[in-house]
């Protein structure tokens, strides 16, 4: 029996795994551990790290859906047979970031319900909550299946570009949300809501350099603007046909992600 602490991770994936081995499975240096994640679907190979000689450490992977799937620890060694060592249950979950990303993909275009973000900015979250509530939702946005028509303006594209209105990238640039504003920026209409005013006549860009926000300020007028330091950026991900290798250069972890 092996014990994965937490037993569970968010759809988006990225988060820290550690599996703790039992006596018996303390073994030699040169055995290497992997997990292997089983979905109804789609399945995860992970590579681990040994944090001692009774713990390791791998990063959960992006789910496709929310389910309870089966985890194997495998051990291999040169000249040996691949061994299944134990075997857990796992659980992918819908997190509050991911309910929020999805809220905030929902109501691109919907006036009452940006108007009711605008509410967040009064009750300001203190600076560490608001670049966890950015690495979160950025993760989980990035990881939502977006319609093909989806923009960042919303569905209603007759609205006309200098008709006042709030946006999501104003939602983004009031709470700080770096990382959400980049990638909002790489998405259908990202540019084009940079020069849409709200109805006090403020657009993202103004209002970043209203609020002193000087980074959010750079990242808007920068003609290439780099991402932002988070999960993201320290992970590589390559896409061949049905299959993706991703690299955590962070913790030096691989995944390999392939339908069942």
């Amino acid at each position: 029996v092996m014990k994965l602490n937490p037993q569970q991770a968010p759809l988006y994936g990225d988060s820290v795994i550690t599996v703790q081995l039992t006596e018996e499975d303390k073994v030699e240096d040169d055995v290497v551990f992997y997990l292997v994640f089983t979905g109804s679907t789609v399945q995860h190979c992970t590579s681990t790290r040994k944090i001692n000689p009774g713990s390791l450490e791998t990063i959960s992977p992006g789910h496709d859906c929310c389910e309870t799937v089966k985890v194997a620890l495998c051990a291999s060694r040169e000249g040996h047979p691949i061994l299944v060592v134990a075997e857990e249950s796992f659980q992918f979950v819908q997190d509050e970031a991911y309910d929020a990303a999805q809220f905030l993909a929902t109501c691109a275009g919907n006036q009452q319900a940006l108007n009711f973000t605008r509410f967040l900015d009064r009750s300001r979250p203190p600076a560490a909550d608001v670049d966890f509530l950015d690495e979160k939702v950025a993760l989980a946005f990035r990881h939502l299946k977006l319609p093909a028509e989806w923009n960042v303006l919303g569905e209603d594209q007759s609205l006309t570009e200098n008709m006042p209105r709030e946006t999501l990238m104003h939602f983004a640039v009031r709470l700080g949300l770096l990382r959400l504003a980049w990638l909002l920026l790489h998405l259908p209409g990202g540019r084009q809501a940079l020069r849409i005013p709200n109805n006090e006549g403020a657009t993202p860009v103004s209002l970043a350099l209203e609020r002193g926000h000087k980074k959010m300020y750079q990242l808007l007028t920068a003609a290439e603007a780099r991402e932002p330091e988070s999960w993201s950026t320290l992970s590589h991900t390559v896409h061949s046909g049905k299959r993706s290798v991703k690299h955590h250069r962070g913790r030096d972890v691989y995944m390999l992600t392939a339908e069942a």
